[in-house]
């Protein structure tokens, strides 16, 4: 079997199981969107994922995921990444110049710093896009250490990413600490998505929910589901 074929017998069992999922809690088939998560995988699986139609990938680390960008670019892969880990406020500048999503916004701070960086971005015409689709990822404990915005910050940094001129909030991500309640998680992300979509007047996204918790993620109500492990196999360090 080749690593293709690999990679597509390996999505198509994943998106199997998202269906089930989807059929489980009453939703309807493709309302849960899978990102597979490349982190330390190679950039050519990701140009594989690319032939077998996925157009969007998630990346952990900027480093790693500016490489992979740059490859993927020169090569003209049609394939964006989007920023899932968290982000020093020094390396906004350069997220900005290669993702084509941020789902781990966590401050005003990042907000301003991740808008600069996209003026600075098109003014070099680094960037064929004027807008970065931007989650605000949610702390479910406070730990600012594990990422995230705590509860009582969430309306200020949703409003700092709404005053800028190029980031567009399109909702939230959320991880569960280990020692959570999973469901309880979700299901208080799911309940401010909504909140917030009800008040915006546009629909928002909930992405919650990795390769050991998925399913219940979709039970709850989430709209992108994050899996490295299932698709693209164990990953090699080093």
């Amino acid at each position: 079997m080749t690593r293709k074929d690999e990679l597509k017998a390996n999505l198509e069992a994943v998106r199997a199981r998202i269906r089930a999922a989807e059929s489980a809690a009453g939703r309807a088939p493709g309302s849960a969107r899978l990102l597979p998560v490349s982190k330390f995988h190679p950039v050519e699986d990701v140009r594989l994922l690319a032939e077998l139609g996925v157009d969007l990938v998630g990346e952990n680390r900027e480093q790693e995921a500016r490489a992979k960008a740059e490859e993927l670019a020169a090569t003209g892969t049609d394939i964006g990444i989007a920023m899932i880990g968290q982000i020093q406020s020094k390396k906004a500048n350069a997220v900005a110049r290669w993702a084509r999503e941020v789902h781990s916004l966590d401050s005003i701070k990042l907000a301003h710093g991740l808008d600069r960086g996209m003026e600075l971005a098109l003014e070099r015409d680094e960037r064929t896009s004027d807008t970065l689709p931007c989650l605000v990822q949610l702390s479910a404990d406070g730990d600012a250490q594990r990422g995230g915005v705590a509860a009582k910050d969430v309306d200020d940094v949703v409003d700092a990413v709404l005053n800028t001129q190029h980031l567009k909030f399109a909702g939230f991500m959320v991880v569960p600490p280990l020692d959570a309640d999973p469901t309880e998680v979700f299901t208080h992300a799911r309940s401010l998505t909504d909140a917030h979509s009800d008040s915006l007047g546009r629909p928002l996204v909930l992405s919650a929910g990795m390769s050991g918790d998925f399913e219940q993620a979709i039970a709850c109500g989430s709209d992108i589901v994050r899996v490295g492990t299932g698709v693209l196999g164990p990953r090699s360090v080093g």
